[in-house]
Formats: C-alpha cells, structure tokens, sequence
C-alpha cells in the first residue's frame, strides 16, 4: 500500500500520521542511543568497533523526520492548530 501525499490527506489523516511518525522517531532515536551504548561496550571488552547498523538507524531518523516536516508544513497551511 503506497502512503498518500500530505495534500491528498485530510486533516484527520494528516494528525494520526504525524501522531504515528512522532512516535516513530523517538523509538528510533531511544534504538540508536541503545545501539551506540552497546557499540561502545563491545569496543571496550572485546576492541571491535561494529558501526555498521549505526549509519541505517540514522538514515531512517532522517527520513522519518523529513516526513514529519511536509506533514506539518501541510497542516499549517491549511490553518489548523
């Protein structure tokens, strides 16, 4: 299923989708401090340095947050607060 462009959505849609990609975001934010604190720990008991899953974590932060930005862009010009 392909996500509608914000200015297909209405505003009920627009809300419950900045409302699941708020909560998105900080479950990956709270998944990527967890992964650095455990890249950190196996750098110093074993001396590998594993960033390799880091950079993707980071990658959907970025997207979702880019997301986030046309949706409320979108809920401002239609003048909802």
């Amino acid at each position: 299923m392909k996500t509608k462009k914000p200015s297909e959505m209405s505003i009920e849609e627009l809300l419950k989708m900045q409302k699941t990609i708020k909560t998105t975001i900080n479950f990956l934010i709270l998944i990527a401090i967890l992964l650095l604190i455990i890249i950190v720990f196996i750098f110093l008991e074993k001396g590998l340095l594993s960033l390799v899953i880091f950079p993707f974590s980071m990658a959907f932060l970025i997207i979702y947050s880019n997301f986030l930005k046309e949706i409320q862009q979108e809920i401002a010009s239609r003048n909802f607060e």
